[in-house]
Formats: structure tokens, sequence, C-alpha cells
């Protein structure tokens, strides 16, 4: 079955088309209020260590952070509860995967979106 998810930063306004919204990162965008985000969901289980997003911060090598939060993902107890959620979510229709980087195309929501459509 083909599932709809995308990413979008916390920042940009929400949309009908996102359809349901899970914000998936450990901590709060700045400066975002509750109102504005519009979210259905904020998933911390599923969002990278502090510890390894402190060394994503510090070394900016997406590749090796990527390679280290899949398998965060897949030793973490929670992942496989994400996954059934999110594929209840998907039977009904898009899910976004809301996150805070200003970084679009190298942050968690990103890897967990490859992760989400490898696993479902």
């Amino acid at each position: 079955m083909e599932y709809e998810i995308s990413v979008k930063r916390a920042y940009e306004a929400a949309s009908e088309s996102d359809g349901t919204r899970i914000l998936v990162d450990r901590l709060w965008p700045r400066g975002l209020s509750r109102d504005k985000a519009k979210l259905d969901e904020w998933d911390k289980a599923i969002a990278p260590s502090p510890e390894l997003r402190k060394a994503y911060h510090a070394s900016g090598d997406y590749e090796k952070f990527k390679e280290s939060y899949v398998k965060e993902l897949d030793a973490n107890e929670k992942t496989g509860a994400f996954l059934s959620k999110a594929r209840a979510f998907l039977q009904k229709g898009p899910l976004t995967l809301v996150f805070g980087s200003k970084d679009l195309s190298h942050n968690n929501a990103q890897v967990l979106k490859e992760y989400l459509e490898e696993h479902l």
C-alpha cells in the first residue's frame, strides 16, 4: 500500500493536506505556541536521544547521524508502537512529521520518514 508521508518544519503554517501532524522532536520548537503548531500528537519517545542530537550538532555529519538514529530506532522499544500508530493514521489519510530544525533536508524527521517508508 502506498502511504502519503511528508515532513514539514514546525514554523510553517499547517494545512488541510497535512493530515495527521506529529511533532517528532524531543524539544518543543522555540517560540512556537501550541495553538499555532496545530499538532495531533507529540511523540518525544521516537526522537533521537539527547546524546545523538548533541553529537550531530557538534559534528554536522548527517550520514553518521542518520546511521546512528536508525540504530536507535531499531533498538527503541517504543518504535513498534510508533509504527503501529503511524500505520493507523495513514489508513485514514496523509501523515506529516513535524520538526523544528532549520535544515529542511538534513533532520531527524527526514530520517524517520525514510524509516517509516521501509518498515510499513
